[in-house]
């Protein structure tokens, strides 16, 4: 009988070098409170803010890459209210002229609609103390600039709740106008929700604020349109209230009864001049996004490399220095195609081989053996992966004898074929040597090669496995069947 009807408001602090209004430093590292302040974000009477430029344009270039229209004219405004963190007792946010609206965000193929971003100041921070009863005040965040995007509400699940800020995320990664981290506080969902009926009846909107983890705005959202549709089907009323959520207990819990817009009495802000965005630097003309956001980014790797697979794909997506790791090992494959390095000439089967093993390799083995720490302090060339994955595909060396390889090339600049060569890692080959293998193997294992005989496939996959332990996975494990297979019968 309900449906649930869904709308986000996200702030993201702006990777900026100093605050929006002052000159006092921007740094979410800090850890000494009240260091990074001065009159101004301190709410002294008499100080008169002055706008960052470097705030404004990150915030046009984000509207830009949600095909947002920019405001012409914008201006800041008055937002008042008292809490002990907002020392002015009011806060210097936008209300009727944001800087971008009407843009839209692409969620598995539904257009999840923006109403508007705007910029503001961030308000300080509160460090409560529950064993000794008192709160104290860090204001190294107050004044830091803040961008809000405001959606539509156009969402309908939890799930695409989630995927909404997750995708919105990324966009402001690859732009680099926040870092967004949720653990640090750069980025905190709210989420707007009310189960509306069927009939079109529109329901009671409540707001779950400050939400600091993709897994917090799935569970929050979840729980509450659990608990507003049971409201509702028991005949009872859904109270229009701000509400926070516990992560112990897994639920939200009220806090205070929602303001109302006309409850901030927001007027002009005096001591800021409008904003003209039609003129230089701010225009459309002298502005422009510079990079290939993520969905452009999944639509060419597809296209490209034929990546479907959507786990490996996001690994891509979400790692940058991997994503472009990745392609200059590509390219690296393509420039060694074309000196004919590795044999006169290589077929496009042949290559994309050689590609999806640089794929295989890069997303299993690599990360696992980098523990956590950034592809960027590997010490293999994108020259020497190359040449590595060409190894494997002529099958020169054993998947167990690349996993050695590649873990030795971690630390050791040199080529795969020399260390190869010093660690004597080749390949065991030769129809003689491998059945001198062979044959040990089934002296020593009289009773397996007699289960083979006898119908038993297993069977062969241990002798094989002895074999290649003779050879300490030096030799091909495909070659060693077919020996065997001729052998025994």
């Amino acid at each position: 009988m309900y449906k649930p009807v869904i709308g986000l408001e996200i702030h993201t602090q702006l990777k900026t070098s100093s605050k929006m209004f002052c000159s006092c430093v921007n740094d979410p590292e800090t850890r000494e409170p009240n260091i990074h302040v001065c009159p101004l974000c301190l709410g002294h009477p008499g100080t008169l803010p002055v706008i960052n430029k470097k705030a404004v344009i990150m915030v046009l270039r984000a509207g830009m890459s949600l095909g947002c229209e920019l405001r012409e004219v914008s201006n800041f405004d008055r937002k008042n209210y008292f809490y002990p963190d907002l020392p002015k007792g009011y806060q210097i946010s936008q209300d009727r002229r944001p800087l971008c609206f009407h843009g839209h965000l692409e969620i598995e193929g539904r257009k999840i609609r923006v109403n508007r971003i705007h910029l503001e100041e961030d308000t300080g921070r509160l460090v409560h103390d529950e064993k000794k009863g008192y709160s104290l005040v860090d204001f190294n965040r107050s004044g830091v600039p803040l961008m809000e995007l405001v959606t539509e509400a156009d969402i309908r699940s939890a799930k695409e709740a989630r995927k909404f800020a997750e995708e919105l995320r990324l966009i402001f990664l690859y732009l680099g106008v926040s870092d967004a981290n949720m653990d640090k506080g750069q980025m905190r969902v709210e989420v707007n929700i009310s189960m509306s009926h069927m009939e079109g009846r529109k329901g009671t909107r409540v707001e779950i604020k400050n939400l600091n983890s993709f897994r917090a705005v799935e569970r929050a959202t979840d729980y509450e349109i659990k608990r507003q549709g049971e409201a509702l089907e028991k005949g009872e009323k859904v109270i229009q209230e701000t509400r926070g959520w516990d992560e112990n207990e897994e639920k939200t819990f009220p806090q205070r009864e929602k303001e109302l817009v006309h409850d901030y009495r927001y007027f002009p802000e005096p001591d800021l001049p409008p904003l003209y965005l039609n003129d230089p630097p701010f225009s459309k003309n002298h502005l422009e996004i510079g990079v290939e956001l993520p969905q452009e980014k999944r639509e060419r790797f597809r296209k490209d490399y034929g990546i479907e697979d959507e786990r490996e794909m996001e690994v891509f997506i979400n790692s940058e220095d991997l994503a472009d790791y990745f392609e200059e090992i590509v390219s690296q494959i393509a420039l060694k195609i074309k000196k004919e390095e590795w044999k006169d000439k290589l077929t496009k089967e042949e290559k994309e081989g050689v590609v999806r093993i640089v794929k295989s390799y890069l997303l299993t083995d690599l990360l696992g053996m980098l523990e956590g720490r950034s592809v960027k302090e590997v010490l293999i060339a994108p020259e020497n992966f190359a040449d590595f994955a060409w190894l494997i595909y002529k099958k020169e060396i054993s998947s167990k004898i690349a996993k050695t390889l590649l873990r030795e090339m971690l630390t050791n600049p040199k080529s795969p074929s020399e260390i190869v060569k010093e660690k004597e890692l080749s390949q065991v080959s030769g129809e003689e040597e491998l059945e001198k293998v062979v044959l040990e193997v089934i002296k020593e294992n009289k009773k397996a090669a007699n289960d083979y005989k006898n119908g038993k496939e297993e069977a062969l996959k241990f002798l094989t496995g002895q074999a290649m332990a003779k050879t300490k996975g030096r030799a091909n494990p495909e070659e060693l069947s077919k020996i065997f297979k001729a052998r025994l019968q």
